[in-house]
C-alpha cells in the first residue's frame, strides 16, 4: 500500500506541468494573431493557443468549459472559470501575468464562474469524494469479511442499504453541513449513491474471487488510480498522459465532473459524467452476478464432495480449521484498515 500510494500520488501531483492547456486571445486584428501566435511559439504543446473575437465569446467559451482562460489585450484583463479548477485558472494567470507585464501594465483578473462561498478554493468536492470513498471501500472490507457466509443477495441488500447511507452523509456534508455547494443537492445525491454504489457492488463481486486481496484490490481502483485521476486537484492538463487518460472514463472524475457541470455550468457535458457513474455501477452489478454464480457452484460442488465422504477424516478437519483460521484472519486484516 505504502509502494502503490507513493507511486500514485507523487506520479500524479509531484511535477504539474501545462500540457495543452486552452488559453484564448481576445479581439481581433494583426495585434491579436501576432500575440497569440507568439505564445504559440514560445510554450509549445504546453498551450492550445487560440483567438476568440469578443468578450461575450470568451465567456461563453470558459461556461462551457472550452478553455482554462481568455486574455483581453487591451485592458490586461484575465478571464478565468475557478470554479472548474482553481489550479487550472492558477495556471493560466502564471501564463499572462508576464504578457500583461510587457505591455506595462499588471494583470487584472476575472473570475466568470466563481465556485460556492463555503468552497472557496473549489476543492472541497475533491474531498468530499474522498469522504465518499473510504466510507463505501470500507464497507466493502467489513461486509466482505463479515458477510461472506451470507447469500449473495443478501449482501447486495446490505450494499444498496449502506450506499444509500453513505450518499446521504456526503450530502449533508456538501450542503447544510459545510455548504460545499449552493443548490441542486438531489442531483448530487443521485451522483453520489451512484458512486458509492458502484464501489460496493464492485467490492463485493470482486470479494468472491480475491478474499483478503481485497481490500488492496479496492484501493488500487479507487483510491490510488480514483483519486489521482478525478481532477479534483489538478485537471488532466496539468498531469501526465497516464492519469489524464483515466480521467476521461474512471468513476472519481465522473463523480467529480459532474457535479461540477451541475452547480456552476448550468449541466453542460453532465450527461457524460452521469453515463460514467451509470457504466461503473452496471459493472459492479455485473460483477455480483458473477459472484454469485460462482459461489452457488462452489457450494453445490462441496455439497456433493461432502455427501461422498460423510465422516471427516483428520486431513479433512485440517483443511477446515485451516479455512476458519484463514477467516479470521481476513476479518482481523479488513478491521485493522
Amino acid at each position: 500500500m505504502c509502494l502503490g500510494m507513493g507511486l500514485a500520488y507523487l506520479g500524479a501531483f509531484a511535477h504539474p506541468e501545462p500540457h495543452q492547456l486552452p488559453v484564448a486571445v481576445v479581439g481581433s486584428g494583426a495585434q491579436v494573431q501576432v500575440l497569440a501566435q507568439e505564445l504559440h511559439d514560445k510554450t509549445g504543446d504546453a498551450l492550445d493557443v487560440r483567438t476568440l473575437p469578443d468578450r461575450a465569446a470568451a465567456e461563453q467559451a470558459l461556461k462551457a468549459r472550452d478553455i482554462t482562460g481568455a486574455y483581453l489585450p487591451g485592458s490586461s484583463t484575465l478571464l478565468v472559470a475557478t470554479a472548474g479548477s482553481d489550479t487550472s485558472a492558477t495556471a493560466t494567470e502564471q501564463v499572462f501575468t508576464p504578457v500583461a507585464e510587457q505591455q506595462g501594465e499588471p494583470l487584472h483578473v476575472t473570475d466568470v464562474v466563481p465556485p460556492a462561498s463555503g468552497d472557496p478554493t473549489g476543492q472541497g468536492v475533491f474531498f468530499l469524494l474522498v469522504a465518499l470513498s473510504i466510507g463505501a471501500y470500507a464497507s466493502v472490507a467489513a461486509l466482505g469479511a463479515a458477510g461472506g457466509a451470507l447469500p449473495m443477495r443478501i449482501r447486495a441488500l446490505f450494499v444498496a442499504g449502506t450506499s444509500f447511507l453513505v450518499s446521504l452523509i456526503g450530502t449533508a456534508f456538501a450542503g447544510p453541513v459545510f455548504h460545499l455547494v449552493d443548490g441542486h443537492l438531489w442531483g448530487l445525491w443521485g451522483m453520489a449513491w451512484m458512486y458509492a454504489a458502484g464501489i460496493l457492488f464492485l467490492g463485493i463481486g470482486l470479494h468472491t474471487f480475491l478474499k483478503r486481496w481485497t481490500t488492496l484490490g479496492v484501493m488500487v481502483l479507487f483510491v490510488m488510480l480514483n483519486f489521482t485521476s478525478s481532477g479534483g486537484i489538478f485537471r488532466p492538463e496539468l498531469q501526465n498522459g497516464f492519469f489524464g487518460s483515466l480521467h476521461a472514463f474512471w468513476n472519481g472524475a465522473g463523480f467529480i465532473e459532474g457535479v461540477r457541470s451541475l452547480v456552476y455550468f448550468g449541466g453542460h457535458d453532465l450527461a457524460r459524467s452521469v453515463w460514467t457513474l451509470v457504466i461503473w455501477l452496471a459493472a459492479g452489478l455485473a460483477a455480483v452476478t458473477v459472484a454469485g454464480f460462482v459461489e452457488r457452484r462452489r457450494k453445490a460442488a462441496e455439497a456433493v464432495e461432502a455427501s461422498r465422504t460423510p465422516l471427516a477424516s483428520g486431513p479433512a478437519r485440517a483443511q477446515d480449521s485451516g479455512e476458519l483460521a484463514a477467516e479470521e484472519e481476513e476479518m482481523e486484516e479488513a478491521v485493522a484498515v
